[in-house]
């Protein structure tokens, strides 16, 4: 998907202050079974189609109003993802205004997910 220049100027604004991870990393994260909460930031009907399994769906256009009821503790690690890295590159910078220390956007997001091994669900 081509991206409007004002969108990527945003998300790389954003990107410059945020933690990012990607799929091999996350990988080993799960394999040494580190505490996180995976966060799903896309839309429904993306989460609908399919999702991770035992990942917590909080869209973008609700995460900053209910994440603390959903994830209280600050200090949580948060792996965000969308469908390629942007959106929760957005969230997490957001998140981090918030007071959360840990937020961290996957990096490749859905795309890169799919394709990982990782068990899927519907």
């Amino acid at each position: 998907m081509a991206h409007n220049p004002g969108f990527l100027k945003l998300v790389n604004d954003a990107k410059s202050r945020v933690q990012e991870i990607d799929i091999e990393g996350y990988k080993k994260m799960v394999a040494a079974a580190e505490p996180h909460v995976l966060v799903d930031t896309r839309e429904e009907s993306e989460w609908t189609a399919a999702h991770v399994k035992g990942a917590l769906h909080l869209s973008k256009g609700i995460i900053e109003r209910e994440i603390e009821t959903k994830v209280p503790d600050k200090s949580a690690k948060l792996i965000l993802y969308c469908g390629g890295g942007y959106r929760s590159a957005l969230v997490a910078d957001n998140l981090q205004k918030m007071g959360y220390t840990a937020a961290i956007s996957l990096d490749g997001g859905w795309r890169a997910l799919k394709e990982s091994g990782l068990p899927l669900e519907k």
